[in-house]
């Protein structure tokens, strides 16, 4: 399995690891998990963990591009040998989605991660294990929080500001956090992070 950076291994790898330990790993699911370690790890760092950037859609913050990579339940071809998206309807609302699903006898690589990002793993791990798809949305639309804050200024559909991650039990202050974004935008122009998709 060849990755094209380590933004590409922590997001695998990070998938891997909530699909295998949450029950029912639907890809909203998903995407809400690593929006909240994102925001959580950039509250204490100044830094996210995937190098995503997040949208505030009606349902929630979603990471644009890798919803534009899963869409059509397809796996991005660098992630194909270790996951696939299966199909399904909701029982309830009848809406059509996909449930990740590791293949057989893959492990995640936990070493990619530092302390730090393997404490917030495993905590938003155990927190949101049995939470279903629209509790953990629900959350995410909380009063005050980064997606809600973007929506009353900016707007349906704008990116998500980082730097709305901070409070005043934030371990970084705000220049350092912009310094830092600054850094990581340079990042992005070297790493692209779309990949071809593959079926299951």
């Amino acid at each position: 399995m060849k990755l094209n950076n380590t933004y590409r291994q922590k997001l695998l790898n990070a998938i891997i690891y909530f699909t295998k330990n949450v029950k029912k790993p639907s890809k909203v699911k998903i995407f809400k998990l690593l929006y909240f370690m994102d925001f959580k790890h950039f509250q204490q760092t100044g830094r996210n963990v995937t190098n995503l950037d997040y949208f505030a859609l009606e349902f929630g913050p979603v990471p644009l591009s890798f919803y534009e990579e899963v869409n059509n339940n397809e796996v991005p071809i660098d992630f194909s040998s270790v996951l696939c998206i299966q199909p399904f309807e909701s029982e309830n609302s009848e809406r059509k989605g996909g449930m990740f699903k590791v293949k057989p006898n893959i492990k995640e690589d936990i070493n990619v991660f530092s302390p730090r990002e393997q404490k917030i793993i495993k905590e938003l791990t155990e927190i949101y294990k049995d939470v279903d798809a629209k509790l953990i949305s629900d959350i995410s639309h909380f009063k005050n929080q980064p997606w809600d804050k973007t929506i009353k200024v900016k707007g349906l559909n704008k990116k998500i500001d980082y730097e709305l991650a901070l409070d005043k039990d934030s371990e970084i202050n705000f220049e350092d956090a912009e310094e830092l974004i600054n850094e990581r935008q340079e990042m992005l122009k070297a790493f692209p992070l779309k990949e071809r998709v593959s079926k299951c």
